[in-house]
């Protein structure tokens, strides 16, 4: 217990799981019970990470429609939120940490009587000549989004590059065409977005290079080239130079730990801290994390993964909101569900891809189904692909992939239901979905491939 009558508890990281925790654990408890006192070292609190793109593209308008809630709005509710002001080392033996005034320096010792650590996720920024030159920009945070708007204004040509074909690739990749920008995406996998089967990432290949993107795949950029300047003028691979006014990373991130690891705090095997049901951090009674700087349970492979994403930060939040509050609340994991888009192609996947369902033991059956967002007859009605995982012999449902137009990416949260729920394709199959010809044909397609499914896994003609 802290020098104080009540209780302190201390939040590292002002964003999504943090400043989550913050609330509900004073939700939970008045200030007169649990003093809360939050750190974060950049300019903004409560944002949405997930936003950047849409805010760059100018699908959204201002920066401040990504803000969920201001310092000043916590602060209101008696969270004593610090910003500016990073944490450079956890003192777990002490019950303390050490934190820094970003601007003048100045650092001071804060106790805690429990601790909170939502540091996030670090963008993986590619160890080679030209990384850090003006106009190479990750987009992290509102901040990075910022700076990269500020470069487009500067920028003396119109050629775009961007290093990798995830998530953020992708919309980045979208963001800019809108900008109306020339651009190229290098990718250093067979296909762009790895989180989907080869296949699968092929129909979004050939759907991108017909929204005027050049792909380039298979390769990976070793350098990039400045003017005399130093500002960006192209990137380089082992065969060719991709000219650029300006580049965006989209490698992906790594869970923000190097604090929890100084400090001797259990990570896994993707580097991010462990926990249990309840957020708690393992071996240690009065910690909790949540967020991208930690490891989930995959509930249909049943391994820890690294996966870095909004939903999971803010439901990792009021779970450790909760139990920090005195409450009880657990998180029991994810099946792995994520939707993206690229101008008019949707993207949905969820579960196992056929690598992961490999590397876990199970054996499977794959097939594809193609069908259309709504009833063949119906004006609007667009071309979409399902490819459904299941496991042999069981027919449990493993895992879900649609590429496809409108009506595509959210048709994934079916399979998602029936992943959590343990259901077989067989089941899916009598799932009462709604249909009018507007929304979907009479077969779903998702119930289509599970139709598919249920024959090869029985034996019969696929």
């Amino acid at each position: 217990m802290s020098m104080n009558a009540k209780e302190r508890l201390v939040v590292i990281g002002g964003d999504a799981a943090g400043m989550s925790a913050a609330s509900q654990a004073r939700r939970m408890r008045g200030p007169g019970e649990l003093e809360i006192v939050a750190f974060e070292r950049g300019h903004f609190s409560s944002f949405s990470a997930c936003g950047i793109p849409y805010w760059v593209s100018g699908d959204v308008d201002e920066r401040d429609r990504l803000i969920a809630r201001t310092p000043e709005e916590h602060r209101a509710r008696d969270i004593d939120l610090r910003m500016r002001t990073e944490v450079t080392e956890i003192d777990v033996a002490a019950g303390r940490v050490r934190a820094r005034d970003v601007d003048s320096g100045a650092e001071s010792w804060t106790s805690y009587d429990k601790l909170v650590i939502a540091t996030g996720a670090r963008p993986i920024r590619p160890g080679m000549p030209g990384a850090d030159a003006p106009g190479v920009h990750g987009v992290q945070t509102l901040d990075d989004g910022q700076a990269l708007l500020d470069s487009l204004t500067r920028a003396r040509g119109r050629r775009a590059v961007v290093v990798g074909a995830g998530y953020i690739g992708v919309e980045m990749a979208e963001a800019l065409i809108k900008r109306g920008y020339e651009v190229t995406v290098v990718n250093r996998d067979k296909e762009p977005m790895s989180t989907l089967d080869p296949d699968m990432g092929r129909l979004v290949h050939r759907a991108m290079e017909g929204l005027g993107i050049t792909m380039v795949d298979d390769a990976e950029v070793t350098k990039v080239l400045t003017n005399d300047d130093g500002r960006v003028r192209a990137v380089a691979t082992e065969d060719a130079e991709y000219p650029a006014d300006v580049v965006v990373l989209g490698i992906g991130v790594r869970p923000g730990t190097a604090l929890a690891r100084a400090a001797g705090l259990p990570l896994g095997a993707h580097g991010g801290l462990l926990t249990d049901r309840a957020m708690r951090v393992r071996g240690h009674e009065n910690i909790w994390a949540g967020g991208d700087c930690v490891e989930v349970l995959d509930l249909v492979s049943g391994q820890w993964r690294y996966v870095p994403l909004g939903t999971h930060a803010n439901k990792h939040g009021q779970i450790i909101g909760t139990n920090a509050g005195g409450g009880y609340a657990t998180f029991p994991g994810v099946v792995g569900t994520a939707v993206s888009k690229v101008c008019d192609l949707e993207i949905g996947r969820t579960g196992l891809r056929e690598k992961d369902a490999r590397r876990v033991g199970l054996q499977f059956e794959t097939v594809t189904i193609e069908s259309t967002s709504r009833a063949g007859y119906y004006p609007g009605a667009s071309p979409m692909t399902v490819k459904m995982l299941a496991e042999r012999r069981t027919g449990r449902l493993l895992g879900v992939q649609i590429v496809g137009r409108e009506g595509a990416a959210k048709r994934v949260d079916i399979a998602a239901v029936a992943l959590t729920a343990g259901l077989t394709v067989e089941q899916m199959t009598a799932l009462d979905l709604g249909y009018a010809p507007p929304f979907s044909p009479v077969w779903d397609p998702v119930l289509v491939a599970a139709r598919k499914a249920t024959r090869k896994v029985r034996g019969g003609a696929p």
